[in-house]
Parts: C-alpha cells; sequence; structure tokens
C-alpha cells in the first residue's frame, strides 16, 4: 500500500489547490499545462484502493501530501457507485476538454468500467461497466461527445454514444486484434487506433445518436505487441507508438515511422508541450508482472517514485490532442 500523508483537495479560480497540512497555506498548480502527471495506481490486494492520482514531478517526494494534487475512484457520492464492480485495475486515464469549454477526464478500467467525469469536481458524466471484462485499455473523447474505447482481449474499437446520456450503452464497434490505444486527430477528424501489428486510421461517421466507425488507413507496425498510443504535444504529425520492444515517433501525413528509441516493455510513453518524454516501465519487483513504482522523464532526466505504488500508465496532464 502506498503512503500518502493526508492532502484537502478544492477548487478556487480554477485552480486545483492542495493544502498541504502544517504548511500554514494552500499551493496552486493549473490543471491544464501539462506540468502534472496523472498515474493509474491500482493495488492487486484491495481493488478498492485502486485510485487515478495527479502527481506533480516539481515535488521530488512523491510521498509527501503536497505531491498529489488530486485523486479519484468510483464511489456513490460521485455517482460511479453501481459500476464500482468493474474496478479495481484502473487501466488508462486522460484529461480533455469539452466543446463548451468544461474540463473533463476519462478513465477505463481491466475489470470493465469505463467513464467520463466533470474536473476537477469527479461527478459522473457517462459511464458503464462491461461485464464481460474484455481488458479496456484506452479511452478518448470525441467532438460530439462520443467516446472511443480500445479493449486487448476484446479485440474491438468502440464509439459509444456517451452523448445522449450517462448510460448510454449503444455503440460503433471496428474488431482489431489486442486493440490497446485511441487518439483522436482533430486536423485530420480521424480516429487512430493502435492493435498488436497495425495502426489503423478510422472515420467516425453517422450520427452522435448511432456512430459508425470505418478504415481509412492501416499501417503495420515496424516491432509486434503495439501497447501505447499517444500525440507527440507540438508536433500535430506525430503520435508516439510503443511496442514490446521499442518506442516510435510515427508520422501520419507519410505513414512512417520517423524515430526508434531502445526502450522495451514500455507500458506508457508520452511528450509534455516542451518535449520531455514521460514513460513507464514494469519494475522487477512491483506485485505484478506490468507495474511499477517510478515514473520516468527525459529531456531532462529523473525519475520520481511513488512508494508501493502499482502504476501501471502515467499521462501528460493537458488536455492537448497535438
Amino acid at each position: 500500500m502506498r503512503r500518502l500523508a493526508s492532502v484537502a483537495v478544492g477548487v478556487a479560480a480554477g485552480l486545483v489547490l492542495a493544502v498541504v497540512p502544517g504548511a500554514g497555506g494552500a499551493t496552486a498548480v493549473t490543471p491544464y499545462d501539462g506540468r502534472l502527471v496523472a498515474v493509474v495506481d491500482q493495488d492487486t490486494s484491495d481493488f478498492s484502493a485502486a485510485r487515478v492520482r495527479v502527481m506533480d514531478p516539481a515535488v521530488k517526494d512523491w510521498s509527501r501530501a503536497e505531491a498529489q494534487k488530486w485523486e479519484w475512484h468510483p464511489t456513490g457520492e460521485n455517482g460511479f457507485g453501481e459500476l464500482a464492480a468493474g474496478w479495481g485495475a484502473p487501466s488508462d486515464v486522460k484529461l480533455r476538454r469539452e466543446r463548451g469549454g468544461r474540463a473533463v477526464v476519462l478513465v477505463t478500467d481491466s475489470l470493465g468500467l469505463a467513464g467520463v467525469m466533470s474536473y476537477p469536481g469527479g461527478r459522473r458524466i457517462w459511464g458503464v461497466n462491461l461485464s464481460s471484462q474484455p481488458n479496456l485499455h484506452s479511452a478518448e473523447l470525441l467532438p460530439d461527445g462520443n467516446v472511443a474505447l480500445a479493449a486487448t482481449r476484446g479485440g474491438f474499437v468502440r464509439v459509444y454514444s456517451a452523448s445522449q446520456g450517462s448510460s448510454s450503452v449503444s455503440y460503433a464497434e471496428f474488431a482489431l486484434p489486442r486493440a490497446h490505444g485511441v487518439q483522436w486527430d482533430p486536423v485530420r477528424k480521424l480516429l487512430w487506433a493502435l492493435g498488436d501489428t497495425t495502426v489503423v486510421a478510422l472515420k467516425v461517421g453517422g450520427t452522435a445518436a448511432a456512430p459508425t466507425l470505418a478504415p481509412e488507413r492501416t499501417v503495420a507496425l515496424p516491432s509486434p505487441g503495439g501497447h501505447d498510443l499517444t500525440p507527440v504535444l507540438g508536433d500535430p504529425d506525430r503520435l508516439w507508438i510503443s511496442t514490446t520492444s521499442f518506442v516510435y515517433q510515427f508520422s501520419k501525413s507519410t505513414g512512417k515511422f520517423m524515430s526508434t528509441h531502445d526502450w522495451p516493455d514500455v507500458r506508457s510513453v508520452g511528450s509534455t508541450p516542451r518535449g520531455q518524454v514521460v514513460r513507464t516501465s514494469p519494475a522487477p519487483d512491483c506485485a505484478t508482472s506490468w507495474c511499477t513504482d517510478t515514473v520516468t522523464f527525459s529531456g531532462p532526466d529523473f525519475t520520481r517514485t511513488l512508494p508501493g505504488a502499482e502504476i501501471y500508465k502515467a499521462r501528460v496532464w493537458s488536455y492537448r490532442y497535438l
């Protein structure tokens, strides 16, 4: 179990406030500019203790209360109580902004929960629990308010009509073996999806109430085991893609892999608007074969460790798609 001192989180003037006991005041950090990092912290000994945590890399000791700026898990109070059976192995989290400007958080869990909530309030906007446990691995917010999901065991990419209500369960589906990631491209108006051996550009058609999915382009990966798909922030043409053996930058315009990093078994990779790379890889002494207690930063280089954590992915806390 991770050990974090008590921290009270509130909101003032659009800022997240972390009130540190004994500090005699509050510190404010804007939640949107990529300075913070969110982690999905699993807990194999107690599923209910799993959390989404937003952490501040500027704080060197992540066991200190001031390092954590926000946390979330499903409860009856925040509207997710009926879906909590699908919680315990959170697999992804993203910060996004709706068309009206409201910040929202998307979360998936391998046990079946997928949800969209207000940020920083954490209250339910939309949610489902897929009891078949297709191993959800990624979610994305589309411009019309619908939500794309990728599932590895299920082998699908789906677009749910989340815009139609907080419990809407109708969807369009595209079969993609071991689908691991989904990423909206607002320039090309395409949904990029990562599978085991390919990256696919999907056209989202139909209506918000009855969406459709159709492939527009399929590119073979240079190595198998596609795992993570995120934007290279600041370069609208490039995506980060991790596989079992390497991490690549992929050009959407040319369909070519422009750079290769010899980073094996990377479970999550992304970059801040200033170009710093943030990634996670399994640690040998963690509770599972896919978790770690440490997030690695490159350019500048350092690590941050949350003692006792079972981190699967780390996400740059920015609502930007590009």
